[in-house]
């Protein structure tokens, strides 16, 4: 079981709600140790990640409702919320403003966090969400705080949580919409700026935008090439939501949009195949969803199809590219970043 759900469970008398809302915690048998302690709790479950979502869908207990989306909505009133501390600060903020229209008004909040995540600053970061808010236990590299949420007088709006901002390449300007959580919220990345100024000359049909995080890729490359058409896959619901932002604020009409795993929830085929893919989960890093991305990759692929991606310059994965796909040529390498391509005979 997870470090954050054995200090939960240490803090049962804590726990004692009549409906909770458990938000983002991973998959592992706390909801069932939960309803042992407390079975006549009607419980939520709630996640922007997508392969918590799908581990939650198969172990949770069936009274547990499940929800995988960028804002949660419910007509219940939850006395009790549980929130796993994010890795963008920003996006406590954002997940409490949330909760405004889903909790009653004496609603307890606790929230759960590695110490090395940051959580040390929930106090200051919650203050204008929570009173009373104080650390509860600490316990196995974790702590736990615990506060009075404080009712907002305004209803909560998703779209005054966009930031937007601005950029051009090659002659083409575009505007990106990104939500708290979202990688690169507050400008364009040097990464993707090194892919967007290295593309090939044309570019049509079929593109796969993997970890398409606020839609950059995909609309840079929709407009430049008009003939492609798009499907844009991330692990992220505000990635998601994000992305399908600043496509509409581009002009882009014509785009999938699709919750995955890695590569689980892809089924189709693809002339190209772009990526920014992320090697960060939490503060570990975390490398396995880009190379079970590109161990799996090449069953996607048309013939002659291509495979572009960029990443710093460390990460080893041309030898992966060049033995699950084809022989990889590095297209540039600048500010610390490799623009990696092959294409399939």
């Amino acid at each position: 079981m997870h470090n954050l759900s054995q200090v939960l469970l240490r803090n049962s008398n804590l726990l004692a709600a009549s409906s909770t809302l458990i938000i983002n915690l991973p998959a592992d048998e706390f909801m069932h140790d939960y309803l042992n302690l407390y079975p006549q709790c009607q419980l939520n479950y709630f996640t922007t990640n997508f392969e918590y979502f799908q581990l939650i869908e198969k172990s949770k207990p069936k009274s547990v409702n499940s929800f995988f989306a960028a804002q949660y909505r419910s007509d219940k009133k939850h006395d009790l919320a549980i929130i796993a501390f994010p890795k963008s600060k920003a996006e406590l903020a954002f997940t409490l403003a949330m909760l405004n229209e889903s909790l009653t008004d004496d609603a307890r909040v606790l929230i759960i966090g590695e110490n090395k995540s940051g959580i040390k600053s929930v106090e200051k970061l919650s203050k204008d969400y929570l009173q009373f808010c104080s650390k509860a236990d600490s316990a196995r590299h974790c702590s736990l705080y615990s506060g009075q949420y404080i009712k907002q007088n305004k209803t909560f709006d998703i779209e005054q949580w966009y930031k937007i901002y601005q950029f051009t390449i090659d002659g083409v300007a575009l505007k990106v919409a990104s939500l708290p959580g979202v990688f690169s919220q507050n400008n364009l990345d040097v990464g993707t700026r090194v892919l967007l100024e290295n593309l090939p000359t044309d570019y049509a049909g079929k593109v796969l935008d993997f970890g398409c995080g606020a839609g950059v890729i995909a609309s840079f490359v929709s407009k430049k090439y008009p003939t492609t058409e798009f499907t844009l896959v991330d692990v992220s619901a505000l990635a998601l939501h994000s992305a399908q932002k600043t496509l509409a604020l581009n002009g882009v009409t014509t785009a999938t949009y699709l919750p995955s795993n890695s590569l689980s929830e892809v089924s189709e085929k693809y002339q190209h195949i772009l990526s920014n893919p992320p090697f960060h989960q939490g503060v570990k890093t975390n490398y396995l969803a880009t190379e079970t991305f590109l161990q799996n990759i090449k069953r996607h692929l048309y013939a002659k199809g291509s495979v572009t991606i960029v990443a710093n310059s460390f990460l080893k994965y041309p030898p992966i590219m060049a033995r699950e796909i084809a022989p990889v040529s590095t297209v540039v390498q600048k500010n610390g970043f490799s623009v990696y391509r092959c294409t399939l005979k």
